[in-house]
């Protein structure tokens, strides 16, 4: 029995009820929908809006409905039109007319915008614990390898030296925005849209903060047509999701560099790690690369969104219902990369010895050069100019920087270059002496 249909003659076709279907999508809300109803049974019951007796019974088999679901008793068909009609006809089938009650003060348009806030603010939630774990492995990580040398890059060019620990907290920056931009689209969302009816209301007594208290939110919606045709909220959300995936494709690809064999910054374990149909020899970081390849679906999903409420009139419009599929497969995907990337930096091998190692050509203590001209009295623009010609003395020599003769420093730099250049622009001096708050020397990192 569809929700509707009293003043039509003729039934809907079959290739239009097709397309007009959701049911094979949003029977995910399944929890949702029977909990909002719940809430909406209570209150029509505390109101008396309907009679206690059936407001009882509507209540405990609308519990059952949700354990018999959940136990594989009860399978939701797909020949409804979607799943608040399944739940609603399940529920009058087994309690009769008491059923039909349960829609009092209510419309489809209010109940499906509370399913989807209700399921986005769950999901969001499940994220941020999955990334509040990616953190903690990050966090890790740091703290082990704050001794590991390694070069920094700009351009993918070595630039200065620094530690894979404060490479790696760059990422925990990153994750920790993500976890506050998530904690800020938590609190503008967690407002309740139940009670905005279709899109101006109800005539019965009903208590909204009742129904929002009951459901966990922190009040009601203070506009109705806005309650029910309102999708910033997943798209805010949506757009964290992308950030996130942006991030976890950033750190995917530096891990592909790392592994490949003319870098071999790391080894990554055989648990996560693939091979070829054709060449034997080859181990292969598929995992990162899949993560860096799901970022367009998330993106995709958000330009969806975006492009759906462009121009759209108020207040509710069929356009809304396609919020949900792609949105679905967003928020799982994003959780599954979050998950896989956390478990990937737990089976990586640091080769610190080769970090090391890399960070003795690229003449990435170059900057230490001119500093250490500058300190002896010369402007940093012509300490600048200076490093650049010694840089082409030790091209020409095919010698590092700390290799490079005494005299041929001071041949450039006029006589003012001493020994303490050398254990000036070493590894070690060159990122303890960062110490500026932020910088890879500083003391607290």
């Amino acid at each position: 029995m569809k929700l509707w249909g009293g003043r039509f003659k003729k039934k809907l076709s079959d290739d239009a009820n097709i397309f007009n279907q959701s049911i094979f999508f949003d029977k995910k809300l399944y929890k949702e929908d029977i909990k909002g109803s719940i809430a909406h049974a209570k209150m029509l019951k505390k109101q008396n809006i309907i009679d206690t007796n059936d407001a009882d019974l509507i209540i405990n088999e609308l519990n059952q409905i949700l354990k018999d679901i959940e136990n594989e008793n009860l399978i939701i068909s797909n020949e409804y039109e979607d799943i608040h009609s399944f739940i609603e006809n399940i529920l009058i089938d087994r309690i009769g007319d008491a059923g039909k009650k349960l829609h009092t003060g209510r419309s489809r348009n209010d109940q499906v915008a509370l399913d989807m806030k209700l399921f986005t603010k769950s999901d969001l939630i499940d994220t941020n614990l999955k990334l509040k774990q990616l953190l903690e492995t990050i966090n890790n990580l740091i703290k082990k390898h704050k001794k590991t040398y390694m070069p920094g890059f700009t351009h993918l060019r070595k630039a200065q030296p620094i530690t894979l620990s404060h490479h790696l907290s760059a990422y925990y920056e990153m994750f920790k925005r993500d976890e506050s931009r998530l904690s800020d689209t938590l609190n503008r969302l967690d407002e309740c849209p139940l009670g905005a009816g279709a899109l101006a209301g109800t005539i019965y007594p009903i208590d909204r903060d009742f129904t929002a208290k009951e459901l966990g939110f922190k009040k009601p919606t203070n506009n109705s047509m806005d309650s029910v045709s309102d999708r910033d909220y997943l798209i805010e959300y949506i757009f964290d999701l992308s950030i996130i995936m942006m991030h976890l494709s950033r750190l995917s690809e530096e891990i592909i560099i790392w592994n490949s064999d003319d870098y071999n910054y790391i080894n990554i374990n055989d648990e996560y790690s693939t091979g070829s149909s054709i060449m034997p020899q080859k181990k292969n970081p598929d995992i990162a690369e899949l993560i860096r390849g799901k970022v367009g679906r998330v993106y995709g999903t958000l330009i969806q969104l975006l492009t759906t409420l462009k121009s759209l009139p108020l207040a509710y419009n069929k356009d809304l219902q396609e919020d949900k599929e792609m949105s679905f497969d967003a928020m799982k995907t994003v959780k599954n990369c979050i998950y896989i990337m956390d478990k990937l930096l737990n089976n990586i091998t640091w080769n610190t010895e080769v970090l090391k190692k890399s960070c003795k050509n690229g003449f990435i203590n170059a900057t230490d050069v001119a500093d250490y001209i500058v300190k002896k009295g010369i402007p940093f623009r012509d300490a600048h100019e200076m490093v650049g010609k010694i840089i082409l003395k030790c091209e020409e020599k095919n010698l590092s920087l700390d290799e490079l003769p005494l005299n041929d420093y001071n041949t450039i730099c006029n006589g003012i270059i001493e020994n303490d250049i050398y254990d000036f622009i070493s590894l070690q001096t060159s990122i303890n002496n960062r110490k500026i708050k932020g910088a890879p020397g500083y003391s607290t990192l």
